[in-house]
């Protein structure tokens, strides 16, 4: 998978906006390309590090990847309990990612829509 690919799916999503956040507050994050569906994150990739997607999860879903995946990682400046790192690359398929990437949205949508209504 490729980040051109990638980003094509994310935005395929129904709702979709994307954005690089992140700069304001140190240059070295300028690359870090943010997904956003309701006005609210729900995937996050680095453009010039393409290597790992972080997406956000229900706590069961993270803890079954934790215990199954070894590509699957904390990352750094998120919540453990709800987000999850997805490495590229590694013992999860691209369709997989993808799906994990689609599970994150739906999440962040049945969220944020039903607070709209």
């Amino acid at each position: 998978m490729d980040i051109e690919s990638f980003r094509e799916y994310c935005l395929s999503l129904e709702g979709v906006a994307e954005k690089t956040p992140f700069g304001k507050f140190a240059a070295r994050f300028d690359s870090v390309l943010v997904f956003y569906v309701c006005g609210h994150m729900f995937c996050m990739v680095d453009i010039n590090d393409f290597t790992s997607a972080t997406v956000k999860g229900k706590p069961e879903k993270i803890a079954e990847l934790h215990e199954t995946r070894t590509a699957c990682t904390n990352h750094r400046n998120m919540s453990p309990k709800y987000w999850i790192q997805l490495n590229f690359g590694g013992d999860i398929p691209d369709p997989e990612i993808l799906s994990l990437v689609q599970q994150s949205y739906e999440i962040v949508k049945a969220k944020y829509s039903a607070k709209k209504s």
